[in-house]
């Protein structure tokens, strides 16, 4: 009874406007369905709002004054929709707006498009195939774009593996594209639902939490979303490890407060043009009428306008502006059962789809074939890291304070990225991490991290100190963070078995139990994978660790050394063939034969005296540095002589300069060299820490020599392979142990026990860094702050605070030792030795000598022997006399004595006799 009182009533206000003023009184009729905990939907209020600012507005339609009908149903009332609509249609209207769920929409559509009257929604509704609504105009962003939107922003974040959680069925439609794309863009997605009906969507998010999904879409209204940013907040998942996208258009109207600090990522899509000062403007009035209002849906901000409340606005306006252009047009009563058409309604239409007009949700233009909006612009917005827009003026919008636009995608042109967020990409690094406090992991590992010694008992960060702990401080001060280091729980690095499972420091970041891993964590491919890495704070690579070789004893023949056995034995040879070939030219060429007696130049007689002994002798001499009495005299035999002496100088002098080196440095006797040498012998056992980079390295290694260093220390596992560098080291000290470990390691041992030092070369090069969370918002400022660090030069200092030692005196003050006996000892028996051998060789010759005499004197007795022996030692004037033949008195002994006659000569003067 109360609802046909007030239809007459209208009826009556409705005539007297017409008979009162010669004004043009358009109406326009909405039907919206309200929930049981409103009392006024945002819709209804969104279309008085609009037909009040359009009456106000006189330059819109000065000769016009808008007017409305509205009906309230129930949800998913179809029925009573379509009773109320043909209330409105006998009324008299040139357009219907509303109800926004689909069996209401769609009984009301098939009224309006049999009765010619334009039907507008501002809600998203899929049409059918065989779409014939003619009379069917809708606001809301057409879904094949919205599903494309999506897909440019998840290439956008280079995402490669997310999860898709969507409300109902809608959802998969406007998630189609991305859907199709895993097979072009190397997707991985999960699609998941959450519970019709429920609201508590904690099982679904713990199962998210419980398989490290970091990347989620939600597909939802922004009422369910409201529930689920609570409800990931419970869950521990508002992280900066996160980034959750949420494709409602009101995203941007919740109340994000609690979550201002989590540091979460969050993105989503606005339609408003905020930014345009008309719109703030309307956006401002609208609040200012809600907060004296009822009280508005709980995870909204207060007096904000939804998406949905903005649609609706610029469609009563695109009302105003189709009928500002349509003259002699009357609005007449129209009946549902007799199914005669308004005439006016495709003259009308045409004007809705020719209109275009700049509204709250930007620019308004209409598809001509289905009425459908295709050329619209969304707004990419991110929350803030701290909730806070920097570079935002004061007194600015609330909104614009908690979000950045960072990209406008346009149905047409994609996405552009807005100057905005390139500015925010160049902001302090220091201010998203301000008032932060990590949770660092790391392990005792000398001089990285060490327990500090104290008298007082140390609690949280001062229990620990050494590199990382340096580090870790500067890059505190420079990034304004505050840490709590944690020991990881089992005391390794972090490795990979045979599940594919991980542990120690890279487990815990994959978990999220720590922030960041500072410690000498070496980056590997395979932890690449898992986790993300900072540019190396530290360069290094494998070595060998292993005990000082002992020096080696000088032995007595130690002047032998600075040439090979092969060479002596070479130079040998060499001299005896010089000598050959010097005998051979010699007695060759005529200019080396001589006249023995000069005073006599009729004489036959010709001498040589390089004879093969003379020819020795004078090759031996040369290589001896010593002058001899014989001396070539043809240019043949020059040039031998010459070649020779040149031989002989390059030979001494490279012996005399290595002869130095050889005698005054204690050379090392090292078992190995390189890991060749501990890979082809199993004498010396050889490993690494267990579950660590070195020992990742030889497993994966495909070169051969490493291949078979892993193959004997898999076969060894308990023995060669050990839990940590401490143990190793004891090892290397009191067994015959070789360890492989990094360079920087070695480094620092060897400066604090000179018993170990480092085997060989670098076998690889790698690198320390800073280890984060895969996806981590900290792993760039981190590197920015090591690279600041890096060219300031305070890693080289903070390495030479804890890498100095007290060093090894014996090593850092080595000089030349004086050469002892036991270094050249044996020079002295060589030169013994040759006197022993000179008189043997001389008696050899004396007793030589005698019996040539015998020959020549028919019989020498013992005593003559004796007796010129004895003359021999007592001629001290090298003066004696010769012996006559036959007995007969001996001659006076002579320095220079007359030339002995052969038996052959002394003959052919007997015959010519």
């Amino acid at each position: 009874m109360m609802e046909e009182r007030k239809r007459l009533f209208g009826y009556f206000l409705f005539a007297a406007q017409l008979f009162l003023s010669s004004t043009q009184v358009l109406r326009i009729g909405g039907i919206f369905e309200t929930r049981e905990s409103e009392l006024v939907s945002t819709d209804e209020l969104a279309f008085k709002f609009a037909v009040n600012n359009i009456n106000r507005n006189k330059t819109l339609m000065p000769n016009t004054t808008l007017t409305y009908d509205i009906q309230r149903i129930n949800l998913f009332d179809g029925f009573e929709a379509s009773r109320r609509v043909c209330d409105q249609l006998a009324l008299g209207v040139v357009a219907v707006f509303g109800p926004s769920h689909s069996s209401s929409v769609s009984a009301v559509q098939s009224i309006c498009n049999a009765l010619e009257v334009p039907h507008i929604q501002t809600r998203w509704k899929h049409p059918s195939v065989d779409n014939k609504d003619t009379f069917f105009i809708n606001l809301y962003p057409e879904y094949t774009a919205i599903a494309r939107a999506i897909l440019d922003v998840v290439t956008f974040f280079k995402w490669r593996k997310l999860t898709v959680v969507y409300e109902d069925s809608t959802g998969l439609m406007r998630m189609q594209e991305l859907i199709k794309a895993p097979a072009k863009f190397n997707l991985k997605i999960k699609i998941r639902q959450l519970t019709p009906g429920n609201q508590d969507a904690r099982p679904l998010l713990k199962e998210l939490k419980k398989d490290k999904e970091f990347f989620i879409i939600f597909d939802c209204s922004y009422r369910m979303a409201a529930e689920l940013l609570k409800q990931l907040s419970s869950m521990g998942m508002m992280t900066e490890y996160y980034h959750f996208f949420f494709t409602t258009l009101d995203l941007f109207a919740l109340d994000l407060e609690p979550y201002r600090y989590s540091g979460v990522n969050m993105t989503g899509f606005r339609l408003l043009n905020i930014d345009d000062p008309w719109v703030a403007s309307t956006m401002d009035r609208w609040a200012m009428e809600r907060l004296q209002g009822p009280k508005q849906e709980s995870g909204l901000m207060d007096g904000v306008m939804t998406t949905d409340a903005a649609l609706m606005y610029d469609a009563v306006y695109m009302v105003a502006v189709a009928s500002q252009r349509a003259t002699q047009m009357t609005v007449s009563s129209l009946q549902c059962h007799r199914h005669k058409p308004w005439r006016f309604g495709p003259r009308f239409m045409n004007l809705f789809k020719e209109a275009q007009w700049d509204g709250l949700t930007g620019h308004i233009v209409l598809n001509k074939t289905d009425g459908l909006r295709r050329d619209f612009d969304l707004d990419i917005i991110s929350l803030k890291e701290d909730g806070i827009a920097r570079g935002v003026v004061e007194g600015g919008s609330r909104l614009t304070k908690r979000w950045i636009e960072i990209a406008v995608w346009n149905s047409y042109r994609g996405m552009n990225l807005t100057e905005e967020s390139r500015r925010d990409k160049n902001n302090n690094v220091t201010d998203s991490l301000a008032n932060r406090t990590l949770i660092v992991t790391t392990i005792l590992e000398n001089p990285y991290v060490m327990l500090r010694k104290s008298d007082k008992e140390l609690v949280g960060n001062d229990r620990y100190e050494g590199y990382c702990l340096d580090l870790l401080k500067e890059l505190s001060n420079i990034l304004g963070f505050t840490y709590e280091v944690r020991l990881v729980a089992d005391g390794k690095y972090g490795a990979q078995n045979d599940k594919g499972e991980w542990n120690g420091m890279v487990r815990e970041l994959i978990d999220h139990v720590a922030d960041l891993a500072v410690a000498p964590l070496t980056i590997t491919y395979v932890r690449e994978k898992v986790i993300d890495f900072s540019k190396p704070f530290m360069t290094l690579g494998i070595s060998i660790l292993y005990r000082k070789p002992n020096g080696t004893n000088p032995g007595v023949f130690s002047f032998l050394n600075p040439l090979s056995p092969d060479i002596w034995m070479y130079v040998l040879l060499a001299c005896t063939g010089v000598s050959c070939v010097l005998f051979v030219i010699a007695r060759f060429t005529p200019y080396e034969w001589y006249n023995p007696h000069p005073c006599n130049p009729s004489s036959t007689l010709i001498q040589n005296n390089f004879t093969l002994l003379n020819s020795f002798w004078f090759g031996v001499g040369a290589l001896m540095r010593q002058s001899s009495e014989l001396m070539p005299k043809a240019l043949s035999t020059r040039i031998v002589g010459g070649i020779w002496w040149f031989f002989t100088l390059i030979i001494i002098s490279s012996y005399t300069a290595n002869l130095a080196a050889f005698l005054t440095v204690e050379r090392m006797d090292a078992p190995i060299d390189s890991a060749d040498d501990l890979a082809k012998q199993t004498r010396i056992e050889y490993g690494a820490v267990r579950d660590g980079s070195t020992m990742t390295f030889f497993k994966k290694s495909k070169i051969s020599t490493y291949e078979k260093m892993w193959a004997f220390m898999s076969s060894r596992k308990n023995t060669a392979l050990v839990k940590n560098n401490r143990e190793g080291i004891t090892r290397v000290l009191t067994t015959d142990y070789a360890m492989l470990m990094e360079s920087t390691s070695i480094e620092y041992i060897s400066q604090r026990n000179c018993n170990l030092t480092q085997i060989g070369g670098l076998i690889d090069s790698k690198g320390y860094g800073v280890g984060t969370p895969i996806g981590s918002p900290y792993r760039d400022k981190v590197t920015i702050a090591i690279l600041q660090l890096q060219e300031e030069g305070k890693l080289h200092m903070m390495k030479e605070k804890w890498w100095r030692g007290n060093g090894c005196p014996e090593e850092d003050n080595k000089e030349a030792n004086a050469l002892g006996v036991e270094n050249i000892g044996g020079i002295f028996i060589v030169l013994a030795a040759g006197l022993v051998l000179s008189v043997f060789v001389a008696i050899g010759e004396f007793i030589y000598k005698a019996r040539r005499n015998a020959d020549i004197e028919e019989c020498v007795s013992f005593s003559a022997v004796m007796e010129d022996l004895g003359i021999s030692l007592q001629c001290y004037k090298g003066i004696r006399r010769r012996s006559r033949p036959h007995g007969g008195a001996r001659s006076a002994c002579i320095f220079c004595q007359p030339k002995r006659t052969s038996k052959r000569e002394a003959a052919r003067r007997d015959s010519s006799t």
